[in-house]
């Protein structure tokens, strides 16, 4: 009794999560993705930086500086060894990871993302920032965050097209555990990975972005990732210099993602094991003599907003992150680049503003204002997402002071890196050596954003091929509007319901009926799955070639129930009304 009530509830949950406006619904999961996301970031985080600690001088977490320079050229060599031979032996679809895997799985896989690939990238992203590579923990949340929500959706078995939603919610509430910015994650997710606006979506993204900010908080506490002077800008002078920052981290950020890009192309047939090893080794022979371009990075960009750094020092730390990141990511090491975009905008930015403070007359902004700048600009010209950038900078800051020199450097990168190198976001790029595209149409979005439950017709009444006339017109008394025609057990045909009523008037006489013999119009049939989206709907009926679809659903092993009848009738009416 209690299993049957329990599928119950599974079925109604489905049927409502099914439409565009499950608002409630999908509120009330997003506070167990957040929990969860927050959660699974807490625990990851801990791992790190505690692994850290054990080996690094003083202590600390992110001190990789203080390693003799032998110990900084073999640490990132031997983790990337062991890496690639992990890697070596798992499957080529578990050694999948990242925010490229996410959106993959969002655009052909109706976001059902495999908790193994979530595995990997957790203890892979993990190995590899503790051993010094230059990447980030962003990214590898984005993918464990993503996780979370779908595995909830799939433990639920809730309907496809919610799936994508949590999986969002998840994403959005990994960034904002990992930055503390939840208006940020929120904007990542919709704008970056998503690519979309939902209203729909809106409210459980940011419920699951506040969840996990609040988590994490209470663990870590509130305090800032980096350390934020109190600076604005000097005066409106300064902005044509702040609109040349903008060009100049635009032609570093098409540079950064052309060494990436080709990086992966030139690699892509090259053992795993070798790749990993050789993009370790590299890091660590960059390390030697820029040790700060391991690691996540932060505690250098804490140093440049400080203004501890010197123009050379903040320039050479530029290019060698440059580098070491494209390098390593490209040759297939596990981690992100979020971070090391920050960290990477954070040196140039300082530099352009040591830049001015030496060369231009009159007030002038300090460097840690142009290194914020910095960074919220060679993240937003790296992922073409303006919005989450600015929303970040601004999270980050909390000094509106930045909006609108922020603004004006962010559009002029975007352009350049976009329209003078032809440099889309550097996701689509690596999705594009993966032979994938992610463009959909607004057609496209709006099915996938709809169940197969919410539209399918349910008036159906299921017989077999051969019936009496008592269990037909025992049938069509609940007055359907399709009759199943079963064979074996299995459906195989369908025909309107009002013309076996026809029949039955025309034929009083007859006692037994052959539904497949009848004067009716008949047509083939197809199963599809209860979660599925009216997307998949409709590529299976031009993939088939079949004129209707069944929706089913096992309930108990080795039992499936029919739900209703969906035909290309009720998918257009969907997005016509």
């Amino acid at each position: 009794m209690l299993q049957q009530r329990w599928h119950q509830w599974l079925d109604n949950l489905g049927l409502r999560l099914s439409g565009i406006d499950a608002l409630p619904q999908l509120a009330m999961l997003a506070i167990p993705v957040g929990l969860l996301s927050g959660g699974v970031i807490i625990l990851f985080r801990l791992l790190v930086e505690s692994s850290q600690g054990l080996f690094l001088p003083g202590g600390g977490t992110e001190n990789y500086e203080a390693m003799a320079p032998m110990a900084r050229l073999l640490l990132p060599a031997f983790g990337g060894l062991v890496i690639g031979l992990i890697w070596q032996y798992l499957r080529s679809g578990t050694r999948q990871v990242g925010v490229v895997h996410v959106m993959e799985r969002l655009a052909y896989h109706q976001g059902r993302l495999p908790w193994r690939n979530a595995l990997a990238q957790f203890f892979g992203a993990a190995l590899s920032i503790i051993s010094g590579h230059s990447v980030g923990r962003e990214g590898p949340s984005v993918h464990l965050g993503a996780t979370s929500g779908s595995q909830l959706g799939q433990w639920l078995r809730l309907p496809n097209n919610s799936n994508r939603t949590l999986a969002a919610c998840g994403i959005a509430a990994a960034i904002a555990a990992s930055f503390n910015t939840p208006l940020a994650g929120v904007i990542f997710s919709m704008e970056v990975v998503m690519m979309e606006y939902s209203l729909v979506s809106f409210a459980p993204v940011i419920l699951a972005a506040v969840t996990a900010t609040t988590l994490t908080q209470a663990v870590f506490g509130d305090s800032p990732v980096f350390v934020i002077p109190n600076t604005q800008l000097g005066s409106l002078l300064e902005l044509p210099y702040i609109l040349l920052t903008g060009v100049v981290l635009g032609c570093l950020a098409a540079l950064f993602i052309h060494l990436l890009q080709r990086t992966s192309r030139f690699s892509a047939g090259w053992p795993v094991w070798l790749r990993c090893t050789l993009g370790g080794s590299i890091i660590g022979l960059i390390a030697t003599a820029s040790p700060e371009v391991m690691g996540v990075g932060y505690d250098t960009v804490n140093q440049a907003l400080l203004g501890q750094l010197g123009l050379g020092l903040l320039a050479g730390i530029c290019l060698a992150k440059i580098f070491a990141t494209a390098i390593g990511l490209g040759l297939g090491l596990p981690g992100g680049l979020i971070g090391p975009t920050l960290v990477m905008g954070a040196m140039a930015g300082g530099a352009m503003g040591l830049f001015a403070d030496s060369t231009l007359p009159g007030e002038v902004a300090t460097p840690a204002f142009y290194a914020l700048i910095g960074m919220g600009t060679f993240m937003g010209a790296t992922l073409q997402a303006p919005l989450a950038a600015l929303t970040a900078m601004l999270e980050l800051t909390a000094n509106p002071h930045i909006i609108l020199p922020g603004m004006l450097a962010l559009i002029a990168a975007s352009l350049v890196s976009r329209e003078l190198f032809g440099k889309d976001s550097v996701y689509l790029v690596l999705m594009k050596a993966r032979g994938l595209d992610y463009r959909e149409t607004p057609l496209t979005r709006a099915l996938q954003r709809m169940g197969v439950a919410n539209v399918m017709e349910r008036r159906v009444e299921t017989l077999t091929r051969h019936v009496d006339r008592v269990q037909a017109v025992t049938a069509l008394s609940d007055e359907p509007q399709w009759i199943l025609i079963r064979e074996d057990n299995t459906p195989t045909g369908i025909m309107p319901a009002a013309e076996l009523a026809r029949h039955l008037e025309a034929e009083d006489d007859s006692e037994t009926i052959d539904l497949m013999e009848i004067p009716a119009t008949r047509g083939e049939i197809r199963p599809i799955d209860f979660q599925a989206t009216l997307q998949e709907a409709l590529d299976s009926l031009e993939h088939h070639k079949v004129d209707a679809l069944y929706v089913t659903r096992t309930t108990v092993p080795g039992i499936s129930r029919v739900y209703g009848v969906l035909t290309r009738k009720e998918i257009e009416h969907s997005y016509r009304i």
